[in-house]
């Protein structure tokens, strides 16, 4: 009797062990199904972020683990390269199109084209209310060549659409090998249909200036782009309209994208009295601003005449110079509004591979105007119709002309 009770007793203790090892394993079980998103993954690193923050990351890894769960697609693409494209899209958030992450592919074709060493169209590229814009082609390219103009909306590349697409991103696209071919499918202001542009890359050489004395007497300087030696062309074109003894000036910024601050500023000293701001670099609340000054001497008096052309092309320094003198009351600006692209992108070393081109300021004017937002408009506006274009007629150039003839 007492061995059965002994039994019996013991029959509840195993019981009562399985019924609690259940109970622990079924709480195991759903503590572990039921664990943060980021424990599930073991093939990330450095999961634990480096700053505090109070966003909540747990939907990124979940989406992160539904993908690698359900997404049919999931093995296309290593760890490594969904990472990239997080970041790309963290960086696209802010809203500017100028602030761009460059996985190693891409770092790699932008470390090119800045040192100039890409085949191309040649042609500066922006957003323009949000859709991918021709600011300028540049002077005898290819895209100049084909009849791209300033203004032009990308709607297509290659039949692959841009919307929501960088500029970055549409430029690694347009470049390409010399010989070969690009698609642009444009929409022009003031037209329904689009239009297709079958253009054949080819080495990119950049145009910096050029400068003549009219029979008139007039002397025009066309500044293409604010290159590395701009400020030495620009310098030897100054002589030349010195010695010209000329007193009536034409600066064609139209179509010039723009380049090195620097340049802007340098031309600009030619121009405008010692001290005098040029521009300044707005940062927000983050730091004070950078102001640009004048360095001097100004050479110029106000005997000088003196007309500035700019259009929808002229973007950049080509509007912080164009700014500057008509604030001054030094020129009198003659055309159409400005392409509006006053900022400044800092490029930041990530990894070895990869680089953020992130916007720090925007650039504005001597009163404060903010470049990036309006562009500038001119003085005196005349369009050019397309018309115009096909008769090779120029009432731009014309209307400065008559300026400076009746003072």
């Amino acid at each position: 009797m007492e061995k059965n009770k002994i039994l019996k007793t013991l029959g509840y203790v195993i019981i009562s062990l399985i019924f609690i090892s259940g109970v622990l394993g079924l709480g195991i079980y759903i503590g572990y199904s039921h664990r943060p998103e980021i424990d599930k993954i073991s093939s990330i690193i450095n999961k634990t972020p480096q700053t505090e923050t109070n966003a909540d990351f747990s939907s990124f890894w979940k989406v992160w683990n539904t993908l690698n769960d359900k997404s049919i697609y999931f093995d296309k693409i290593n760890d490594q390269e969904r990472v990239w494209g997080s970041i790309q899209g963290l960086a696209s958030s802010l809203g500017d199109p100028y602030t761009v992450f460059f996985p190693p592919k891409e770092n790699k074709s932008f470390n090119e084209e800045i040192v100039g060493s890409f085949d191309g169209i040649g042609a500066e590229i922006g957003v323009k209310d949000g859709v991918l814009t021709i600011i300028a082609p540049l002077k005898d390219t290819p895209a100049w060549k084909s009849g791209i103009k300033s203004g032009d909306k990308i709607i297509r590349i290659n039949n692959i659409s841009t919307n929501g697409m960088t500029v970055d991103q549409a430029i690694d696209l347009i470049h390409g090998p010399k010989g070969t071919t690009v698609t642009l499918t444009i929409l022009r202001l003031g037209e329904k249909e689009t239009r297709e542009f079958i253009i054949t890359r080819d080495k990119i050489d950049i145009p910096t200036i050029n400068a003549s004395l009219r029979e008139d007497g007039i002397f025009v300087i066309t500044l293409y782009s604010f290159s590395e030696n701009s400020d030495r062309l620009f310098k030897e074109a100054i002589l030349k309209f010195i010695d010209s003894k000329s007193n009536k000036l034409i600066l064609d910024l139209r179509g010039n994208p723009g380049g090195y601050l620097s340049s802007a500023v340098n031309i600009g000293s030619w121009f405008i009295d010692e001290g005098k701001v040029i521009l300044s670099e707005d940062f927000g609340d983050s730091r004070k601003p950078l102001i640009y000054r004048s360095h001097g001497p100004r050479v110029f008096n106000e005997n000088l005449s003196f007309v500035v052309l700019v259009d929808g092309g002229s973007a950049s320094a080509s509007e912080i110079l164009a700014g500057a003198l008509k604030e001054y009351g030094i020129a009198t600006l003659v055309g159409e509004k400005t392409f509006g692209k006053g900022s400044v992108q800092e490029l930041v070393k990530i990894t070895d591979e990869t680089s953020l081109k992130v916007t720090v300021a925007n650039w504005l004017t001597p009163n404060g105007v903010s470049i990036s937002l309006n562009g500038l408009d001119p003085d005196i506006k005349v369009p050019i119709t397309l018309k115009d274009y096909e008769n090779k007629k120029d009432p731009q150039m014309e209307k400065a002309v008559e300026i400076l003839k009746a003072k």
